[in-house]
């Protein structure tokens, strides 16, 4: 759940699996510090992606909070088990248009389904689009404890008595995620010297689109927006947010942590949670809030900063199945009946 449910009802943008984006990561190679990765998860049911639906990364590199480099992802319908994806790149004022434009980077790569990835290398891309292990790990029960959604609550108004709401069970050890990983130069997304990252999954209805979902930090769009304010919050764009969100994430945090409304502007500009984009800035170290990996106890972050500190820690470690080699995210799970 970096934002694997969405509002009150945890459910699925639109009612739709395919449309949920559910992390963001972004760090340097590994294996080659002058490479970034960019990882974009969907889908926690990980069985396809939707073929009427632009995937998409923006990218903006000089501090505008408007895209100039634009990422997307394309799949075909699925058929017979199999799927593919091509890859489109925009940059400058074509970046900014909503639809798959700008160069076919990537042409009709093969979606994996099964254990083995298949790894596409063009020119300098190295991408890879299918289901692998969800590196996300986190307490839901623990999660439904402590906020106590029924009778109408929502996420904002944890119930921090004195006993724990954790299980200590983390409910993603099987899971898997659909994902797009995209390896390039860090040279081409020309940081100044931080880059400003966001998801975004449109989807085609009646020939238009429509914006379902985004992510930029882990867990804002999830703790942060309630059922009336979601499907707005995942149509919006980060250069509006500051204007447009600041009030209600002023308000939540007067009930989830007591901040008065000094200390929740501080705060709020503090973690630059506003505009709702992940920053990298590849010349320091990946580790939230500075891009993110896989081993950043992000739920733990979240709730320290929306209850002033006053939540217990879930006690739950990072996943152990990650690789050090690309496409980096582990082995999927094997499915169970």
């Amino acid at each position: 759940m970096s934002n694997h449910f969405t509002g009150l009802n945890l459910g699925p943008p639109l009612g739709d699996q395919r449309l949920d984006l559910c992390d963001l990561y972004a760090f340097q190679s590994p294996n080659d510090p002058a490479r970034t990765v960019i990882i974009l998860n969907a889908n926690p049911n990980a069985d396809a992606l939707h073929p009427d639906a632009i995937y998409r990364l923006n990218i903006d590199n000089d501090g505008d909070c408007l895209t100039d480099i634009a990422l997307s992802y394309v799949f075909s319908p699925p058929h017979n088990g199999k799927q593919t994806v091509d890859v489109f790149m925009a940059k400058g004022s074509e970046s900014h248009s909503p639809e798959a434009v700008g160069t076919k980077i990537i042409s009709a790569a093969e979606v994996s389904f099964g254990a083995k990835p298949n790894i596409v290398k063009a020119g300098n891309y190295t991408f890879f689009a299918g289901i692998r292990s969800d590196a996300f790990f986190f307490d839901y029960d623990g999660i439904k404890a402590l906020f106590d959604t029924s009778g109408g609550r929502n996420f904002t108004a944890p119930h921090l008595g004195n006993k724990s709401p954790w299980t200590g069970v983390d409910s993603n050890t099987e899971a898997n995620i659909f994902s797009m990983v995209i390896e390039l130069p860090t040279s081409e997304l020309n940081p100044k010297p931080e880059i400003g990252i966001w998801g975004r999954c449109s989807v085609r209805e009646n020939g238009k689109l429509v914006h379902a979902d985004r992510a930029g930090h882990p867990s804002v769009s999830s703790f942060f927006n309630t059922d009336e304010t979601k499907l707005e919050f995942n149509a919006s764009e980060p250069v509006n947010d500051r204007k447009r969100w600041t009030e209600q994430f002023i308000h939540l945090l007067g009930h989830t942590g007591n901040y008065t409304r000094e200390e929740a502007i501080a705060a709020i500009d503090d973690h630059r949670l506003l505009p709702d984009m992940l920053y990298f800035n590849p010349l320091k170290p990946a580790k939230y809030p500075n891009g993110r990996v896989f081993t950043d106890d992000v739920i733990n972050f979240r709730l320290a900063f929306l209850t002033k500190d006053e939540c217990p820690h879930d006690g739950l470690k990072p996943h152990t199945d990650t690789l050090k080699e690309f496409p980096y995210l582990g082995t999927p799970h094997a499915k169970t009946s």
